[in-house]
């Protein structure tokens, strides 16, 4: 994706919060209590953060999978000073996106893509009839 279509996109600068989650999963089932829904919730995100720590790798089929990287030690640069500094190794985690998750993004943003592109030209269309 490129740096003006990243930038043009509906979903630029924009993030679900954890509590905003939390409130779309309670109010899509609204047979359970908020705080069930927020208990069952971050018991999966403690069960994913401690097999993750445990050096366990962790896949939900067609959302992907987590699993460990560990980077070496190296010289890095200080961007402020220019100064080298010593990065420490250190695990980091990393997430692979599942078949399915990619389809329906994919999807998703093609559809949101030929909305802007109609808009656009409706746009176009309106300012030569102005001029």
């Amino acid at each position: 994706m490129t740096p003006e279509t990243t930038a043009n996109s509906p979903w630029h600068n924009r993030t679900m919060t954890k509590s905003e989650l939390m409130a779309r999963l309670a109010v899509r089932y609204p047979e359970l209590r908020a705080i069930d829904v927020i208990d069952v919730a971050q018991g999966i995100l403690d069960t994913m953060t401690q097999s993750l720590a445990e050096g366990r790798r962790v896949e939900i089929r067609g959302f992907g999978s987590f699993d460990l990287l560990f980077r070496h030690p190296r010289i890095g640069r200080n961007p402020l000073s220019g100064q080298k500094v010593q990065v420490p190794a250190k695990y980091v985690v990393r997430f692979k996106v599942g078949k399915d998750m990619r389809a329906g993004v994919d999807s998703c943003a093609k559809k949101q893509a030929e909305k802007q592109s109609k808009a656009k030209q409706i746009e176009i269309v309106k300012v030569r009839f102005i001029v």
